[in-house]
């Protein structure tokens, strides 16, 4: 019921090299019911909490039972490069993300080195 998962940064982003390692912890109304997913690895991310647990709306108020493992981690790929600053949930990246990009992507570089090290 616990699975370790791991996704890569897209390619041609800020993001690109990074290995980010998430668990999936499924409940027994999956797939009624969506797993609770979190990023194990450090994140700097407007829609990612200090704990790891991501705002995204198909693992709340908008899960089906058609999504997959697959689509889950594709959304969240896609997350990365595609930001909801609206709906921060780490707000001082969010601010970054709106209103110095050049930081926020420095910050994000950073983010990737250090994917690569972290166990």
């Amino acid at each position: 019921m616990l699975w370790n998962a791991v996704i890569f940064g897209p390619d041609d982003t800020p993001w690109d090299g990074g290995t980010f390692k998430l668990t999936l912890q499924f409940i027994e109304d999956y797939p009624n019911k969506p797993p609770t997913v979190r990023f194990v690895s450090r994140m700097f991310h407007p829609n990612i909490y200090a704990d790891g647990s991501i705002c995204l709306d198909i693992l709340q108020n908008q899960w089906s039972p058609i999504y997959d493992v697959a689509a889950i981690l594709t959304s969240i790929q896609s997350l990365l490069c595609d930001p909801n600053p609206n709906s921060p949930a780490n707000s001082e990246a969010a601010r970054m993300f709106s209103e110095h990009k050049r930081q926020y992507n420095r910050r994000v570089r950073e983010i990737v080195e250090q994917s690569w090290t972290a166990d």
